[in-house]
């Protein structure tokens, strides 16, 4: 689904930190969205979590450069890190070509704690109006730079 000029697939949940979340019963893939990726320009560098360490909501796990600045994604669940996209290590240019599908961060075993910031479900139209009144806010902020 195109909104303003970004790609947000409907099959997965979005948070207000620019994260794309997949459910699959308790394992959660993360990534991010096309908006931070297009915001981020060149990814040149990703550090990832260790598998087996555990996040807490609304605290960083990632840290993701560019050749204009240094990001930090903040986790959307608590839980255990299940495994890492390794292939990002060696090609952090895949969030930029593909942050859908083969530019994803972690899968994370849920604890069932979310961070009290909410969700976006895409398919309920209310969140999709939601969402679009967000992300004009967010692209507001940004060209106010």
């Amino acid at each position: 689904m195109q909104i303003l000029d970004y790609e947000f697939p409907s099959d997965r949940i979005y948070d207000k930190e620019h994260c794309w979340l997949k459910k699959d019963g308790s394992r959660v893939r993360i990534g991010v969205t096309d908006f931070f990726q297009k915001l981020a320009n060149e990814i040149v560098f990703v550090e990832l979590p260790a598998a087996g360490r555990n996040l807490e909501a609304g605290k960083p796990f990632v840290s993701i450069e560019s050749g204009k600045w240094v990001g930090r994604v903040v986790a959307s669940f608590s839980g255990t890190v299940a495994c890492v996209n390794e292939e990002l290590k060696d090609f952090p240019y895949l969030l930029n070509d593909s942050p859908y599908d083969e530019g994803w961060l972690i899968e994370l075993e849920s604890s069932g704690e979310e961070h009290e910031n909410g969700f976006f479900d895409l398919s309920d139209p209310r969140q999709l109006n939601d969402f679009q009144v967000f992300l004009e806010a967010e692209k507001d902020k940004i060209t106010k730079m």
